[in-house]
């Protein structure tokens, strides 16, 4: 038998090696916060690509992997589609397998492109590991984010929020590095573990090559726990009393019209049930465009607010003429605050494609699709943070805050990040807990305070290290009361955002190009 035959034959394990890799990540993420997990998934994977010889087979094992990443991870879509959407099973089953698989393109090309790289230039096999697989994985990871509006879900970095037991080391890197940073720290992780576990490798490293590199990792991980615990910014003011309101309006009778005075009760009266200065209702609490609102319903909320120097953060649909002749109205998915300071609006920038815009090409995809609300406008992404209850408050809606560097745009103004999400699209998925984990990152990386009210869950206030300081059990009615600490100050993320990361894989993606033979190995 050839080598090339032995090769082949082994294939068909090594995707299913592949895949049930990729299925292992997921329990690295919340809420299960299993984090070794995550490196485990990745040190497969890159042993599986070092061994490739060729493009295609780097790209199939990418694939599998992919594959089983995302079908164990984001299958909640299809509750999304079919048990909400109203989309035939058969059909929402297909269709979210098929998303899976754009997905798993993502670390198909990775594959493929840390293979071209390393076989167009002769280079050692340790600089191929720990220069470009780590950074060809993480640049497509990165990708995946925002291309075609993005889908960040199960970005490795994540896997370091804090939660569960186990502590995440690398978390402390998030105000410097963002998550990517922190994906790209963890894949170089997985990289020097395959490089030093010669089963994986087969590569000849001396002792002194292996001491090297376990003392930076040693000494990598070990600065990520002390600054975790570093100071990047500091308290402003007094603790702000925030009320968090969950209505847990089940998604099938959420915009039923013989339902909307039972939705507006609800949430009148657990506007009752509190007296703090900045109360926070989920995104479209109100169910329906603000002007088909009962008369009164809205300013009654401000006045009850105004009368002891609170405001109330409303969630709601807006309709608004606009200039376009062929679309003659304007729809924002919004936030509004009424009470004792002046009104004030924020229109959600970044829509979620096939949730709140059809993208172009896809208007057949509403024949199968039962959605109440669509066709959005983006909001201008130059809105500024709120001045409300006293303090300079974030906004950002649902998804948004899977965009580190969007809501870095209105740091360091800002005191306070509120969130505010209905994830009842999803039903008893992982789907919430996996959104909470974009929040902590977020806090981390502007060091400020996460409210978070959601219309079933997490509601829940996370402070500026990403811990959850409070939360609200996921589909339960009632209010979360909390003291939110404002805080005042710059991370060098905030600052600089995603483009350190970005300049680094570049460099080490471009490096064998530039280089050419002078990292060949020696004969």
């Amino acid at each position: 038998m050839t080598s090339g035959t032995r090769l082949a034959s082994r294939l068909p394990a090594q995707l299913l090696l592949a895949a049930a890799a990729g299925a292992t990540a997921v329990p690295a993420f919340a809420p299960y916060y299993l984090w070794p997990l995550a490196l485990l998934s990745l040190c497969v994977l890159f042993a599986l690509w070092h061994r490739s010889q060729t493009a295609w087979r780097a790209f199939a094992i990418g694939f599998a992997w992919g594959l089983g990443l995302f079908v164990a991870g984001v299958t909640w879509i299809y509750v999304s589609l079919h048990v909400y959407g109203n989309m035939p099973a058969p059909l929402a089953a297909l269709a979210t397998f098929l998303f899976c698989c754009y997905l798993s393109l993502y670390p198909a090309m990775a594959g493929v492109l840390f293979r071209k790289l390393v076989n167009m230039r002769p280079m050692s096999a340790s600089i191929g590991l720990l220069l470009v697989m780590p950074a060809s994985f993480i640049a497509l990871e990165y990708l995946r984010g925002w291309l075609l509006s993005g889908f960040p879900w199960l970005t490795f970095g994540y896997s370091q929020t804090p939660g569960g037991m186990l502590a995440a080391p690398l978390a402390g890197f998030a105000p410097l590095l963002g998550v990517h940073g922190i994906s790209w720290l963890l894949a170089l992780t997985a990289a020097v573990g395959v490089l030093l576990v010669r089963p994986l490798s087969a590569v000849a490293i001396s002792r002194r090559g292996q001491s090297v590199a376990m003392a930076a990792l040693a000494v990598t991980w070990t600065a990520g726990h002390f600054l975790h615990h570093a100071p990047w910014s500091e308290p402003v003011g007094r603790p702000l009393p925030v009320a968090l309101l969950q209505g847990n309006i089940e998604q099938s009778l959420k915009w039923r019209e013989d339902q909307r005075d039972a939705t507006l009760e609800n949430y009148r009266e657990l506007l009752g049930r509190t007296q703090a200065k900045l109360v926070v209702m989920p995104e479209t609490a109100l169910p329906n465009f603000l002007d088909a609102i009962p008369a009164g319903y809205v300013d009654g909320i401000g006045q009850r607010a105004a009368a002891r120097g609170a405001d109330v953060l409303v969630g709601v649909p807006i309709a608004e003429r606009g200039s376009s002749s062929v679309n003659p109205y304007r729809y924002a998915n919004s936030a509004i605050s009424v009470g004792a300071s002046a009104s004030q609006r924020y229109d959600k920038q970044h829509l979620v494609a096939f949730g709140e815009f059809i993208p172009p090409l896809f208007s057949w995809v509403y024949h199968w699709l039962q959605i109440p609300l669509a066709g959005f406008t983006p909001g201008n992404d130059q809105q500024k943070p709120m001045s409300i209850a006293g303090q300079r408050v974030a906004i950002n809606i649902c998804y948004e805050d899977a965009f580190g560097s969007e809501i870095a745009r209105q740091l360091p103004e800002a005191n306070l990040l509120v969130n505010i999400s209905n994830m009842a699209w999803y039903g008893r998925s992982l789907a919430a807990d996996q959104h909470g984990q974009f929040s902590r990152m977020r806090a981390m990386e502007t060091s400020r305070w996460m409210l978070r009210a959601t219309n079933t869950g997490v509601t829940a206030a996370i402070d500026e290290s990403g811990e959850m300081v409070a939360s609200m059990a996921q589909f339960e009615r009632g209010v979360l009361e909390v003291n939110a600490q404002p805080r005042a100050g710059t991370t060098p993320y905030v600052i600089w955002r995603d483009a350190p990361v970005l300049t680094l894989l570049a460099a080490c993606l471009l490096a064998p190009l530039l280089l050419r033979g002078r990292l060949a190995p020696r004969p």
